[in-house]
């Protein structure tokens, strides 16, 4: 199930994650109020294209899990907004969105998680795992608007939500 291509949805376009993408990437993630609750700090384009080379690249051989990453392109906008991805590993999706500061707020993670759990379901993914710092409210919702509930597990401090 590596094999990706473009999700669409009204107003969205997931777009295969591409080493290209990162000078555009690091301006949409530029804010470092973005990192609050995600951690670390903005990256460069440079530091970007190294990770986004090691991303398209794959997992290390061996391992059964599988990295997919699109950037989200938001009608009427120049570059990408943010962008979605999931890890799949033993039958179950990790996923996780991240947009950038100035479309918060506009229902474009909502839209692009949705999305993406519906191609991960028409593939055969039935559970779906997120987990979300305690305190980060607007995550918090996109995962409830997506149907993850909360449990009482934790990874690394954050609250793992799960599909039902």
């Amino acid at each position: 199930m590596t094999e990706t291509g473009p999700i669409r949805t009204p107003r969205l376009t997931l777009e295969p994650l591409a080493v290209e993408h990162a000078a555009q990437m690091a301006e949409a993630l530029a804010d470092p109020a973005l990192h609050t609750f995600i951690g670390g700090s903005p990256a460069t384009a440079g530091e970007l294209r190294d990770r986004y080379a090691r991303m398209v690249a794959g997992p290390p051989p061996g391992g059964d899990d599988a990295w997919l990453n699109w950037v989200i392109r938001l009608d009427g906008e120049e570059g990408p907004v943010g962008y979605v991805q999931a890890t799949l590993t033993a039958g179950r999706a990790y996923v996780a969105w991240v947009v950038g500061t100035p479309w918060q707020g506009r229902g474009v993670a909502v839209e692009a998680a949705l999305a993406l759990l519906a191609w991960l379901r028409e593939r055969g993914v039935q559970t779906v795992v997120a987990t979300i710092h305690p305190d980060h409210a607007a995550s918090s919702a996109v995962a409830r608007r997506i149907g993850l509930v909360p449990t009482d597990a934790r990874v690394d401090g954050e609250v793992v939500w799960r599909s039902e």
